[in-house]
């Protein structure tokens, strides 16, 4: 866990979702939460880091969804040497 980032403020929003027990109570929450654009912007993050999981090429993954090749090499760089956040949901979700 990043030091920097914790803070009251967070430690209050991690606890909210943490509270979500449906997907219509996601969609609700991060419809509230978060403009259009920056839930678009977090979900087309994690689609990146899906498909770099999967095995797919940078230029597949460019090709496909848009994303710049910083952005991809931005999250490579999460999935190697992160905090292992999306690895734990990745695995996770493999196993549904």
């Amino acid at each position: 866990m990043n030091q920097k980032l914790q803070s009251e403020d967070i430690d209050t929003l991690y606890e909210a979702v943490s509270c979500i027990e449906t997907k219509e109570e996601f969609y609700n929450f991060f419809e509230d939460l978060c403009t259009i654009t920056e839930l678009q912007s977090l979900a087309h993050r994690f689609t990146v880091a899906k498909m770099l999981s999967d095995g797919y090429t940078y230029q597949d993954i460019s090709d496909k969804t848009g994303a710049s090749t910083a952005t991809i090499s931005r999250i490579n760089k999460c999935l190697g040497y992160g905090a292992d956040g999306y690895s734990v949901i990745l695995s996770r979700m493999k196993k549904k």
